[in-house]
């Protein structure tokens, strides 16, 4: 009978203690709760603090990127005297690739939709110089592909895609604020 006694006594402290426990635990846990998410929120203010400058350095890259690889300033500063269409084709099509090489690590701060548009302007460059150069006759010059792309360019329909990539990367960035 005292075995019987000393089992319900143990019995009565366990139920005791584990009522105590589970209301520590409820007051408790709400106070760790409310710690632990003013921590997070801290730490994703310095965390922005940090990433902010490289985002906005990523989307200038980006604006950069974009106004190099515009037919308009790409053909002047590319343009060599007496080359032929072809030459200043691969030498076109080198440059915006070693350009889009250059900054594709930029899409790690930019927005998808932003890097989207980018990788398009530059598949879409590529394409049109392409489509210039083959519309031309085989001894054209450099300046007959120039010619071409920028009237191309000149008799599009809508607006220019350069320009509208680049209002795409400001609303971005305007987003940021």
């Amino acid at each position: 009978m005292n075995s019987t006694l000393y089992l319900l006594d143990i019995l009565k402290f366990a139920v005791a203690g584990l009522i105590v426990f589970f209301a520590g635990w409820v007051f408790i846990k709400g106070y760790l709760d409310k710690r632990f998410n003013f921590r997070m929120i801290e730490l994703k203010k310095e965390s922005l603090k940090q990433i902010l400058p490289l985002r906005l350095q990523a989307y200038e890259r980006t604006v950069l990127f974009l106004e190099r690889i515009n037919p308009a300033n790409m053909l002047l500063r590319l343009h060599v005297p007496g080359m032929s269409a072809k030459e200043m084709q691969n030498i076109i099509i080198a440059d915006i690739k070693a350009e889009y090489q250059h900054n594709i690590s930029q899409q790690i701060y930019v927005s998808q939709t932003t890097w989207n548009v980018v990788k398009k302007i530059k598949d879409d460059t590529i394409t049109i110089i392409n489509s210039a150069t083959s519309a031309l006759p085989e001894h054209a010059t450099a300046a007959d592909l120039s010619k071409s792309v920028l009237s191309h360019l000149a008799h599009l329909d809508s607006e220019n895609p350069y320009d509208v990539a680049l209002n795409i990367v400001k609303q971005d960035v305007q987003a940021l604020f």
